[in-house]
């Protein structure tokens, strides 16, 4: 066999092993992860008080709050945090980077086509964060358009599309990486709103006194939405485990403790809205 051969039969096998690696690494599913010892990678993006990490680095915010009390009533412990961008969830779900998604995200058409939910675990609507006193009076998306105003949403929010399709003209809209870059925005006085859900909203409020949260009952918008965990479709049965936990756990005085602290209250619950009926909306 010349060099030439030599080495082409060489990078040959080198690349098969790749494919062959590559091929083994996507193949496996969570479960098969536990089996090897391997933690389970939560992964969300800085948006509390939904997700976030504690000082410790720590999953914090009570949608980690309640996966994991979850995950802990299978019997699952090894449970690893991933703090990422917003943008960044699903396509690292789909890369096989992390293994749940606990960011608190809307269960909508168009994630259902990139990722499987799981039951709702609340449901919640959307405001404005403003200046202290709200004071060009801003309630819904036409507000902004009649004043020609100007607004930030963090990548990813289902409000960037819902603005747009209320008419808010495409320059006056600014997308940026997460709810902390939105914020800073609205605090330097280089937007005049953030639109975002009422949690989020209120947690802002509450904690910068430069801000204030606009009437949710006043906001137009989207009806209230349901939230739900993420899972690959490749550990369906997985999740399916995870949803028959998840229907004793909700509600219970359990959840409330891990949750309470993180301002959700009973009022959130999802009642009989379901993940099957939120995939079908836009």
């Amino acid at each position: 066999m010349t060099l030439f051969n030599n080495q082409w039969a060489k990078t040959l096998a080198l690349t098969l092993g790749v494919f062959v690696s590559a091929g083994v690494a996507q193949a496996d599913t969570l479960e098969q992860r536990i089996l090897e010892g391997e933690s389970i990678r939560l992964g969300f993006s800085a948006a509390p008080p939904w997700a976030y990490a504690g000082n410790d680095g720590t999953a914090k915010g009570f949608v980690n709050g309640i996966a994991i009390d979850v995950l802990k009533r299978m019997g699952h412990t090894n449970i690893e945090p991933v703090l990422t961008n917003w943008s960044s969830l699903i396509p690292s779900l789909k890369a096989g980077r992390v293994d749940i998604v606990t960011g608190g995200m809307y269960i909508v058409k168009a994630r259902c086509e990139n990722m499987d939910f799981s039951d709702p675990i609340g449901a919640f609507g959307d405001t404005f964060v403003v200046p202290k006193g709200n004071p060009k009076n801003l309630e819904t998306y036409q507000d902004l358009i009649d004043q020609n105003l100007t607004m930030v949403a963090p990548s990813g929010y289902n409000t960037l599309g819902d603005a747009k399709d209320a008419g808010v003209p495409k320059d006056s809209i600014t997308e940026v990486p997460g709810t902390t870059e939105a914020l800073a925005a609205l605090r330097t006085g280089r937007t005049d709103a953030v639109p975002i859900n009422v949690l989020e909203a209120k947690h802002a409020a509450d904690l910068d006194e430069s801000f204030d949260m606009s009437d949710p009952e006043a906001f137009v918008g989207r009806a209230k939405q349901v939230v739900g965990i993420g899972f690959r479709p490749e550990d369906s049965a997985f999740r399916a485990e995870f949803n028959k936990t998840l229907k004793n756990y909700m509600g219970s005085d359990e959840m409330m403790a891990t949750v309470t602290p993180d301002e959700y209250i009973t009022a959130f619950l999802p009642g009989a809205l379901t993940m099957e009926d939120a995939c079908k909306s836009n």
